[in-house]
């Protein structure tokens, strides 16, 4: 195995992890040395461990999103941020600065050499001392990035939803497996909103009876957004920031504002957006993927925003349990033969009420691995171990998002197979499994 091969490689265990560490800060001499902080003294942190032991983040995509996220992995004892990227310049200026500042003036110490804002994401995936990454990108950045990570070498936390194609799913899914990467989703309600956890549990294990039907509900996306071409500023490599993209002509409310949620050049919108939560939840709680989708829609003819809207999908699971997916306040409900239980971030509900006292037996499903979802990341980086929002999961869910877009767009119902992955019987459908990418980025 040559020396590429031997970086590339994913440990097994924790044990090996530490070996991984080593190799990688002396391979790394003459290049990027590693980050490093000094006493946990200097931090007022006393449960911080050894620099050598801590986890070496990146964070590409540091906008609203990307912004709280790096904070909270800011927080986490496990890690520290090396690296962070963005294609405007005040984003990973500022963000590199807030890094800084958190772990204390030290640069004099020459113990920790900083927190380097890189332009372009190839030039930090190049680093051989960064263990995993954060991608906080618009959407059509997710899997490219996230592919070019674990084929670096490096474990990743991809916020929701995954790829903008099922295509794209697979690519990443396939990818995490070969190359034995950790993988982690941006569906925090594994984790943070323990009450998900505990709903999907009685689920599992029979307390509402036999399964009926799942209704999820997702808020609905946006129509608006002004077309008018605007002069590129100078503070964003725009050709950068469209990567695979269509190119079109630079404006405010394409980049800036929430067009990269709802120009279908970036995204599908809402339903997959917003959409991937309780979709998630509802996979975790019933880990099957529905066959057949039927739905309505609108797609916006005026303004920038082009993504489905207004959408109502239905559909059937192979069991016969029934699905629909509507816009409305983000809820997923399980209903069963001997009652229903409805989780969401705010909170939960069930009938009978008595569902909500039910303490689990010993030896029955247990879905809850911590109620902190970037400790939980950073644990199974250490640990080797599958996290809780595992790479399987949300290529399940994200595909739901996916067919049921297809079947709007298209007004017909859309057949799938769970066992080829494939939409059966409609080859114009079959065709929109994929996006064609702009060159020179492919998958």
């Amino acid at each position: 195995m040559d020396e590429l091969e031997h970086r590339m490689k994913r440990d097994s265990s924790a044990t090996d992890y530490a070996s991984r560490r080593t190799f990688l800060k002396k391979g790394a001499a003459g290049m990027l040395a590693f980050p490093m902080i000094v006493s946990s003294q200097v931090l007022g942190r006393s449960k911080r461990p050894a620099a050598s032991d801590r986890i070496a983040l990146a964070h590409i995509g540091v906008g609203g999103q990307g912004t709280g996220l790096l904070r909270n992995f800011l927080r986490q004892e496990l890690c520290q941020t090396v690296a962070v990227c963005d294609p405007i310049k005040d984003r990973r200026q500022d963000r590199a600065q807030e890094a800084d500042r958190v772990y204390g003036g030290l640069e004099k110490s020459g113990e920790y050499q900083g927190c380097k804002a890189y332009e372009d994401f190839r030039d930090l995936l190049a680093r051989d001392d960064i263990d995993a990454v954060v991608i906080a990108t618009p959407d059509h950045w997710h899997v490219p990035i996230a592919l070019d990570a674990v084929r670096s070498g490096k474990d990743i936390y991809v916020e929701k939803p995954l790829g903008v194609s099922v295509e794209e799913d697979k690519a990443i899914r396939e990818a995490v497996h070969r190359r034995g990467a950790v993988f982690q989703y941006g569906t925090q309600q594994r984790c943070f909103n323990t009450h998900c956890g505990f709903a999907c549990e009685l689920v599992r294990n029979g307390y509402i009876g036999d399964l009926q039907r799942i209704d999820v509900v997702a808020p609905n996306g946006a129509t608006g957004g002004n077309p008018a071409p605007q002069p590129r500023p100078e503070w964003i490599d725009y050709d950068l920031w469209l990567g695979p993209a269509p190119v079109k002509p630079y404006c405010h409310d394409r980049v800036i504002g929430t067009g990269r949620y709802h120009c279908y050049d970036y995204s599908l919108g809402f339903i997959a957006g917003w959409g991937a939560h309780p979709l998630d939840i509802a996979h975790w709680g019933y880990p099957e993927i529905p066959i057949f989708y039927q739905g309505t829609g609108r797609v916006p003819k005026e303004g920038l925003f082009d993504t489905v809207v207004d959408w109502d999908i239905k559909g059937t699971y192979a069991s016969g349990v029934e699905f629909t997916l509507k816009p409305g306040r983000d809820k997923t409900t399980f209903v069963g033969t001997k009652g229903w239980i409805a989780p969401s971030r705010g909170g939960i509900q069930a009938k009978p009420e008595s569902l909500l006292r039910v303490k689990l037996k010993p030896g029955e499903i247990r879905l809850l691995q911590d109620n902190n979802h970037y400790r939980n990341f950073l644990s199974a980086v250490k640990s080797r171990k599958q996290p809780a929002s595992d790479i399987d999961s949300a290529v399940q869910s994200d595909f739901v998002s996916h067919l049921g877009d297809i079947a709007v767009r298209t007004g017909r119902g859309i057949s799938w197979d769970p066992g080829k992955e494939t939409i059966i019987g409609d080859e114009t459908a079959e065709r929109m499994l994929s996006r064609s990418m702009r060159g020179p980025w492919h998958l």
